[in-house]
């Protein structure tokens, strides 16, 4: 359960990925939240109930590539 003020969003949210990280391990790539979301570098991440959130950052063309 969330502590904070206001409280951080839940699991269920569309805004999830706002709640404050708990448990940080920039090395391995990931961050816990408070809501329970393991959220991962390539912005994918995992639902307490085991659902998999796949990555939805926007794709970005490499310099020098614009149209």
């Amino acid at each position: 359960m969330c502590r904070h003020t206001p409280p951080c969003p839940t699991a269920e949210d569309p805004d999830r990925d706002a709640a404050l990280p708990i448990a940080h391990h920039p090395e391995q790539g990931w961050s816990l939240l408070c809501n329970q979301v393991l959220i991962f570098d390539d912005s994918g991440g995992l639902l307490p109930d085991g659902t998999i959130i796949p990555p939805h950052w926007p794709l970005v063309a490499p310099a020098g590539r614009g149209a």
